[in-house]
């Protein structure tokens, strides 16, 4: 991914790793999300500029047939600090869905 940790700080990349956990085909998806160097080992979020970060979160997605034939998908990324870093991250978790929609469209 490619963003910034700050909004007053550059742009830079940004790797990141996890390991399913759950897998409920159609229905759910559990995996952890870390921090990652480009090799896919664990870093922490200090080597991008970010505080008070834990090592490792959970990200539970959630999907659901809708009355009209369509598919609701809900996202709950758990243990992430409030305030910036909470914005930051659902920032980033906006573009890549609005990245799905775009693909799914094609």
């Amino acid at each position: 991914m490619r963003g910034k940790p700050a909004p007053d700080a550059p742009e830079q990349d940004f790797w990141s790793t996890g390991t399913y956990k759950e897998i409920i085909p159609m229905k759910k998806i559990v995996c952890t999300d870390s921090f990652s160097d480009k090799d896919d080992n664990i870093v922490s979020a200090t080597e991008y500029g970010m505080e008070n970060m834990p090592q490792e979160l959970e990200v539970t997605i959630t999907f659901e047939e809708t009355q009209d034939g369509k598919t609701k998908m809900t996202l709950k990324h758990v243990g992430l600090p409030g305030g910036q870093m909470k914005e930051l991250t659902s920032q980033g978790w906006g573009g890549s869905f609005d990245k799905l929609a775009a693909s799914l469209v094609e």
